[in-house]
């Protein structure tokens, strides 16, 4: 079965459409108004092995809170859709990140159950064009719209591009594992429950 979805999301403040390839080569196509996130969405891709195709207009000249949390949404919502039943997923995933002096922990899982958690102190208020603050705003609608639990933890760093760098992409390898299959339990949901 392929996993694979497609999300259109229009409102009066943004026009979103990102469609999923889980099983990915990490080829991307991302377009949005805010060129630091474009990088950040990028480097999530390639280190995540996704297939990810995003195309965004919005109100940027209010501000980049709409963009940017708006794609967290509709991001977490094509990974649910394109998880499907999640049989014979490993379900658990993290990774502890070392971005030069920086080192970033993800982990994440895909329970059903919505959870977020940022532990991350910035210094600078925004990198490139995108505000520090949004960093959380976006993990956090996409926690909440995947239905998973995500917990990211600054364990040091000193540059906030560094940090915000090793975010994106710890969380990316902690999906890629939470998302892959273990051979032993194919077509077996994993848990007690018989239910994510």
């Amino acid at each position: 079965m392929k996993r694979t979805a497609k999300v259109e999301r229009k409102t009066k403040e943004t026009d979103i459409k990102i469609k999923l390839n889980i099983d990915g080569e990490g080829n991307y196509s991302i377009d949005t108004p805010i060129g630091f996130l474009n990088h950040m969405l990028e480097l999530f891709v390639k280190h995540g092995l996704f297939d990810l195709e995003i195309v965004t207009k919005g109100d940027i000249k209010v501000d980049e809170h709409h963009t940017v949390e708006d794609i967290g949404i509709i991001l977490g919502k094509v990974f649910a859709k394109a998880l499907n039943d999640k049989k014979g997923i490993n379900r658990y995933g993290f990774f502890i990140l070392p971005m030069d002096e920086s080192l970033i922990t993800a982990a994440c899982d895909l329970s059903g159950r919505i959870y977020f958690r940022l532990d991350c102190e910035f210094k600078r208020e925004k990198v490139g064009d995108l505000p520090t603050e949004l960093v959380y705003d976006f993990w956090d609608a996409f926690a909440k719209n995947a239905n998973i639990s995500l917990q990211i933890k600054e364990e040091f760093g000193r540059n906030d591009h560094h940090k915000i760098e090793g975010i994106f992409k710890s969380v990316a390898r902690a999906l890629h594992i939470a998302c892959d299959f273990d051979e032993r339990i194919k077509g077996q949901i994993p848990s007690t429950k018989g239910v994510l």
